[in-house]
């Protein structure tokens, strides 16, 4: 199994956290020492967007609309990602995909591994 699996979603009411996994033991060279990771979200009817990423050096990007909400992490003996999300909106309701890819870039453009989802619905 190539694909990452994501896990750990769910329904939560606004204010409230979710953590997010992602297994990666599947990838080729089965490290996630060597790839960049990352999770993507699609909310019905808008394109897939960026949340976070961790590149192999450990650097991290955020969305602005989920700096100091969300975390990403990643434990390169169990080759799993994670996401911490902490103050969750309605607006965070989407399809949450963990993807990996050599490159950081690669993940914008649709390239590399990527998992099939998990929803997440924050009501209000």
């Amino acid at each position: 199994q190539v694909r990452p699996v994501e896990s750990g979603g769910g329904s939560v009411q606004a204010g409230g956290s979710l953590r997010l996994s992602c297994a990666a033991s599947g990838l080729p060279n089965s490290s996630s020492d060597y790839y960049c990771m990352g999770w993507f979200r699609q909310a019905p009817g808008k394109e897939r967007e960026r949340v976070a990423t961790i590149d192999f050096d450990g650097s991290t990007t955020y969305a602005d609309f989920v700096k100091g909400r969300f975390t990403i992490t990643k434990d390169n003996a169990k080759k799993t990602l994670y996401l911490q999300m902490n103050s969750l909106k309605p607006e965070d309701s989407a399809v949450y995909f963990c993807a990996a890819d050599r490159r950081c870039y690669g993940l914008d453009i649709g390239r590399g591994y990527w998992g099939q989802g998990t929803q997440v619905t924050v009501s209000s």
